[in-house]
């Protein structure tokens, strides 16, 4: 090298030694001209302009259930008018028809979302929960998951103390998955969670299936569309909630079925399009108001028959100035004359409630008022938990002060009945009540559960003032 130096022409040398002098001198200049430094220009103006950073948002307390304080719901919950509501917005129509638009729900799932961690915590504080009925919940959930028969469904008549009068496995494992599901427990691998019992429920229950939709398989004559409506109800919650798609056909399935079989009355009884009665219709409308949750169509026109149905079995009791639709009997043509009574009258204002009666209706308010007179009681001719759930929800969804009287006696009489001991720890024993001997300490049990799921198993249907 040294040597090639020493031979090259001056002006080679001299012409080599600028070139490099100027490709360094153009590095250099180039990593001036690159600066990645952020200069900031501050300065003092007399006007406030447009501040783009909002206060923060403190959400440190929405998890504190503070259960015996008067308490407001969280400013941190969506404002819930209608969690079915579609897009356009719909006015209530004072003929009691709503709910007319034929769009899905935007947002399936989100009339349960009360069910999702956080949320659920929240509505337990704001709604009146106590620590009590949440343990509650969790022993009568840990009795089923003992009871979960081997292949993965439940059972009616298992081996465990005051089983039902008759076997219908379809329905019991679907009443056992909806109390799962009521406090928020899918599917999954976990054995911390319930998820395995849910899981393997759901691949018996799925497997249940006929090519018509329908889950009914064996039971009592009069099973039939309490069984599909129940298994529907869970199933339209599952694919709500999971937004799985695999669940999607069998639910559409399940809800052709029901609206297939409506009879002319409007209504469902024991038989496909054969009479109609207010304690299956009852089952029958949470289902498909399930469906819709879950962004199933369901055309307008079966929630209109429905209404027409619950027209002919509502009354009125001018002794007590109660409205035409504030009362209900079993069923149109009613050949026993049946006055109506608290149980039926708490169906039919839970299916007013979700077919879109204004909580300020007169007639939800006599109604309620008479639910009032007949408040939960556990002796023998007083023990009804059909009832309970039923009223539970109707007065839940109206809301105020009635809600607050009501919920201080239920909350308080169902964890105190719950069996506390032995192999029975969970369960409630249905041996007091009215429906009892037929259903069984499973159907009991499941019942009781669902009524102490309700501060977040469906969000209010009306925005709720001060609760407790």
């Amino acid at each position: 090298m040294g040597r090639w130096v020493e031979d090259a022409p001056a002006w080679l040398v001299s012409g080599m030694l600028h070139l490099g002098l100027l490709v360094l001198f153009a590095l250099l200049a180039m990593g001036v001209a690159k600066d990645d430094r952020l200069s900031l220009t501050v300065g003092l103006s007399e006007d406030l302009g447009e501040q783009m950073i909002e206060e923060s948002l403190d959400l440190t307390t929405a998890t504190e259930i503070e259960l015996d304080e008067q308490v407001l719901t969280p400013d941190t919950l969506p404002e819930v008018a209608n969690p079915l509501a579609t897009p356009p917005v719909i006015p209530i129509d004072p003929t009691g028809l709503a709910f007319s638009s034929e769009l899905p729900s935007v947002t399936p799932g989100a009339a349960l979302s009360g069910r999702e961690p956080g949320r659920k915590e929240a509505l337990l504080k704001a709604m009146g929960a106590t620590a009590q009925t949440e343990t509650a919940v969790l022993e009568g959930l840990r009795w089923l998951a003992r009871v979960q028969q081997n292949d993965g469904g439940w059972s009616l008549v298992g081996k465990y103390p005051n089983p039902a009068a008759n076997e219908n496995r379809e329905a019991a494992t679907a009443m056992a998955l909806i109390a799962f599901q009521g406090a928020g427990k899918l599917p999954s691998n976990s054995k911390m969670d319930f998820g395995q019992n849910v899981a393997r429920g759901w691949r018996w229950l799925l497997g249940r299936q006929e090519a018509d939709g329908s889950f009914f398989h064996s039971g009592g004559s009069n099973h039939r569309f309490y069984t599909h409506a129940q298994c529907t109800i869970a199933l339209c919650e599952l694919l709500a909630m999971t937004g799985d798609e695999q669940y999607r056909k069998p639910a559409q399935l399940a809800v052709k079925y029901l609206i297939d079989t409506q009879t002319d009355l409007g209504g469902w009884r024991y038989n496909p399009g054969v009479q109609s009665d207010l304690s299956v219709t009852g089952w029958v409308l949470m289902a498909l108001k399930s469906a819709r949750m879950a962004g199933i169509e369901v055309p307008s026109p079966v929630f209109a028959h429905i209404e027409g149905f619950l027209d002919l079995v509502s009354r009125s009791d001018p002794v007590v100035y109660a409205p035409l639709g504030s009362r209900y009997v079993y069923e149109e043509p009613d050949i026993f004359n049946r006055e109506a009574v608290p149980t039926l009258t708490a169906v039919g204002l839970l299916s007013r409630e979700y077919l879109g009666w204004p909580t300020d209706d007169k007639r939800i308010d006599k109604g309620v008022e008479f639910l009032l007179t007949h408040k939960p009681e556990w002796r023998r001719g007083k023990t009804d938990v059909y009832y309970w759930y039923y009223a539970t929800q109707a007065i839940f969804h109206a809301g105020g002060p009635r809600w607050t009287e009501w919920n201080k006696v239920m909350r308080e009489l169902l964890p105190a009945q719950q069996s506390k001991d032995g192999r029975d720890r969970g369960s409630w024993d249905p041996r007091e009540d009215a429906w009892g001997a037929s259903g069984g300490r499973l159907y009991m049990t499941c019942m009781a559960i669902y009524t102490l799921e309700v501060y977040y198993r469906h969000l209010p249907l009306y925005q709720q003032r001060a609760v407790r």
